[in-house]
């Protein structure tokens, strides 16, 4: 990233993890599920708490509230980051959104056990560089037209993502979207050894 690493700058970055972390961390899938009277999304389908998850329900609404409210987060935290840590930078973004991040996918309140994070880090990239979200969310509801496979879609367009940024010319983010690209796929083995096994489930699909 241009402009270096600042010592002074140091608690700012960690004060902007750390806040980041912890807006990451609210498992809105889990809460909105239990405020539906939909039970215990954790013990559905995958287990995970992520709005692909929350769609085994059946309950549309809650799925699209889920995702909305996973990128909504990741989104938050990089600008409420750049509206009161002084002098943000590039670091304090990438500070913000690793931690929302991360907070996302080991949240303390459910023994770090969260979602694998394609929402939260949809919402980082519209707070990043809005065309990039677009782009991101275009290339995911291509693939997953044709294939049906969210798991799929969302590790071509998180592949992809990086691409576009020295496309577009914003080098100073390609670091930090570089490292959630590689936590994506390390959250996703499981899907790409199904997904090479020919066991992974569709979009739509319902499991007990």
């Amino acid at each position: 990233m241009p402009g270096g690493f600042i010592p002074a700058e140091l608690p700012w970055l960690g004060a902007a993890l750390a806040f980041g972390y912890l807006l990451g961390s609210i498992p809105f899938g889990l809460l909105l599920t239990r405020m539906a009277g939909l039970g215990d999304i954790r013990s559905i389908g995958s287990g995970n708490i992520g709005a692909t998850n929350v769609l085994r329900t059946g309950n549309r609404w809650i799925a699209a509230a889920t995702l909305v409210a996973d990128a909504a987060k990741g989104a938050a935290a990089i600008l409420i980051a750049a509206q009161f840590f002084p002098g943000a930078t590039v670091n304090l973004e990438a500070a913000a959104a690793l931690g929302a991040f991360l907070g996302h996918l080991f949240p303390v309140w459910l023994k770090f056990k969260g979602g694998k994070g394609v929402a939260t880090f949809l919402g980082i990239l519209f707070a990043l560089f809005w065309p990039i979200g677009i782009l991101f969310a275009a290339t995911w509801l291509t693939v997953a037209l044709f294939s049906r496979y969210s798991s799929l879609a969302a590790l071509v367009a998180a592949a992809v993502t990086p691409f576009y940024l020295m496309w577009l010319g914003r080098w100073e983010y390609c670091g930090i979207v570089a490292i959630l690209v590689v936590l994506i796929f390390i959250t996703h083995r499981e899907n790409i050894m199904r997904l090479l096994q020919g066991k992974e489930s569709r979009i739509g699909d319902k499991k007990g």
